[in-house]
């Protein structure tokens, strides 16, 4: 990869990752217009690594959220054992932890059984589920947009929103539409659906990135050059500085006129990508 791949790339991340469009998808389709060689470790690697610098952001616009404690007294009547003490004080970092651990535990399996890297190299896949997602969101706010103020995060709700985060391994269905579309159907409001959603990509793809960064350590260390390495902290930051300004608007957007924008752009990507391969046309702008 090379420096204009690299900002390109990575300007597709920042933009997409919180967005319902799913960013893995849009990053494989730029691949494949660039002519990056898929099925490439450190290409595998950099696809994840850099969403780090994106999720980072959500830490800069939220920092209250995440750096501040509930050191109110417990409620009366509920029990006031050291771990409740403590599950009220963490309250925040709990939920995301229940939050996650759908997550952990499809992602290892997808992983170590090598159905992931499949995944990651099919633009085929990413195609369709750009489709099916697409004629969802058409429907989405219809069917779930009942969420109320009153409604707050819970252990079971978090949980739930996990799960259908789990929904995100597949390329084009959208880590950000599977998590906020779970946060309204647990009857939360758009903009709280999509913060937690924000929130729980923190703990997901750092622990992404860590095992990519893992993988790649033991695989030939040749990918370690000096290009290479420099490549993911070029990424890391332009895909920071473009998410942070990206997020600001989504959340206003999306609280104003929901989804069916974003289906309408789906499927007519997807319909497109899908056109040109059952023509048998490739999609590689650049050779």
């Amino acid at each position: 990869m090379n420096w204009i791949e690299t900002i390109i790339i990575s300007i597709v991340e920042g933009l997409t990752e919180f967005l319902p469009v799913s960013s893995t998808g849009h990053m494989i389709i730029t691949q494949n217009l660039l002519g990056v060689p898929q099925g490439d470790p450190f290409v595998h690697a950099f696809t994840f690594i850099i969403q780090f610098g994106a999720i980072l952001s959500v830490v800069c616009l939220y920092w209250r959220r995440f750096f501040q404690f509930d050191n109110s007294p417990l409620p009366a009547g509920e029990s006031q054992s050291w771990w409740q003490k403590l599950k009220h004080k963490y309250y925040f970092y709990w939920l995301l932890f229940v939050g996650v651990l759908p997550a952990v535990i499809i992602g290892l399996l997808a992983k170590k059984s090598g159905f992931l890297d499949w995944l990651l190299d099919s633009v085929e896949v990413v195609a369709i589920m750009l489709v099916v997602g697409g004629v969802f969101m058409l429907f989405c706010d219809r069917l779930f947009n009942h969420g109320t103020e009153k409604n707050k995060l819970n252990e079971k709700r978090a949980f739930n929103i996990g799960l259908f985060q789990c929904i995100s391994v597949i390329p084009g269905v959208s880590r950000s539409m599977a998590t906020i579309v779970g946060g309204m159907a647990q009857g939360l409001t758009r903009k709280r659906a999509a913060e937690f959603s924000f929130f729980l990509a923190v703990p997901t793809m750092a622990g992404a990135t860590l095992l990519d960064l893992l993988d790649l350590m033991k695989e030939d260390t040749a990918w370690a050059t000096t290009h290479n390495i420099t490549m993911l902290l070029l990424g890391c930051v332009v895909s920071f500085v473009v998410a942070l300004l990206a997020m600001k608007w989504f959340v206003a957007f999306l609280t104003k006129y929901g989804f069916k924008a974003f289906g309408v752009y789906r499927i007519i990507v997807g319909g497109i990508i899908i056109a040109m391969l059952l023509a048998g046309q490739s999609l590689q702008m650049v050779d």
